[in-house]
């Protein structure tokens, strides 16, 4: 029951500091949205777009701690990282010349 206990409360932790992190996003960019996206083993990646069109993301380790975290943070979450979400991003030139180089097989520059 002690190992049980560990692991829940460990969880929850990593729920808080996750949702501190997403709110600590928002809050900078004026809000934000999110979609989650499982990566496999591990876990998963919540995507983040501000309403100013800042972007970045966190990962982690389950899907449910993940959920729980969006829920915490209180952000709109997407089913999927549609055309009209994606519209919300905005890059600026080092996130064009780093897709450029990956699509002409360059080197990265990060």
């Amino acid at each position: 029951m002690a190992d049980t206990q560990q692991v829940d409360a460990k969880a929850e932790r990593t729920v808080a500091r996750l949702a501190k992190q997403i709110s600590a996003f928002s809050s900078k960019h004026g809000g934000a949205e999110g979609q989650l996206a499982n990566i496999g083993e591990r876990g998963t990646r919540i995507v983040l777009v501000g309403e100013d069109g800042g972007w970045g993301d966190l990962v982690a380790p389950s899907h449910e701690t993940a959920r729980k975290a969006v829920e915490k943070s209180g952000i709109t979450v997407h089913e999927e990282f549609d055309g009209e979400f994606a519209a919300k991003v905005r890059t600026g030139p080092y996130e064009w010349s780093r897709m450029a180089g990956i699509q002409v097989g360059g080197p990265s520059n990060g």
